[in-house]
């Protein structure tokens, strides 16, 4: 149904989420990030927005990704459906497959990131979705839709894509949170739509909205 990938950039210290699949809303399903927390997608069969939201309240109280991951799907009687992926801020990974995910399914982890899918063709797909992001060039959103390309042109969602999503979070920048709900070339989509998001007149106005770093920032004079 979908494959994920959480990372924190060690260059920029930046926090990103990417993820992409056959069905619709992948990013108001999936992915979820708090810069005082760290990331989470909770994906799968049955996936749960509840398992998301607890795993980020749990690692913004000072949990690992792997204790909050534990915690949450260890509760669950349900959770042999679904699938869930976390980051915290020190870049520590945790991850949960079920037993009875829709094959084929599973996660891997490296120091700094954690990639998971399932419903994915017979492929390397997780391993091309790492390798993109190690060895990526550009910034981080760049790197992020790298990988997913990579992902995809590796086999990918077995019932081809609908829905994409980045998610970059840094305290010195507004929040990057772009969704690409249905098309019939999302990742493309996905690409252009950062594109603009880079392009003035948007680029532009986010100089001047808050960030975590500067929570009173406003443009120097009022318009005239």
């Amino acid at each position: 149904m979908t494959f994920s990938l959480l990372a924190r950039d060690e260059k920029t210290g930046a926090l990103v989420a990417a993820a992409a699949t056959g069905s619709l809303c992948v990013g108001g399903w999936v992915i979820r990030g708090a810069l005082d927390a760290g990331l989470v997608a909770s994906q799968g069969t049955a996936p749960s927005t509840l398992w998301r939201d607890a795993v980020l309240r749990l690692m913004g109280e000072g949990m690992s990704a792997a204790e909050a991951v534990t915690a949450i799907t260890d509760a669950d009687e349900g959770r042999d459906h679904r699938q869930l992926t976390a980051l915290d801020t020190a870049g520590r990974a945790g991850a949960f497959t079920g037993a009875s995910s829709v094959p084929i399914a599973r996660h891997e982890t490296a120091p700094g990131l954690v990639v998971a899918g399932n419903m994915l063709s017979d492929g390397p797909v997780l391993a091309a979705m790492r390798g993109a992001w190690s060895d990526g060039e550009g910034d981080p959103a760049e790197r992020a839709l790298a990988a997913l390309a990579a992902a995809d042109t590796a086999g990918g969602d077995a019932r081809g894509l609908s829905s994409a999503a980045l998610l970059v979070l840094h305290p010195s920048a507004p929040p990057l949170d772009l969704r690409v709900d249905l098309s019939d070339d999302p990742l493309t989509a996905l690409s252009l739509l950062l594109k603009a998001a880079r392009t003035s007149p948007y680029a532009d106005w986010l100089t001047v909205v808050p960030v975590a770093d500067d929570p009173s920032r406003a443009p120097s004079s009022a318009p005239s």
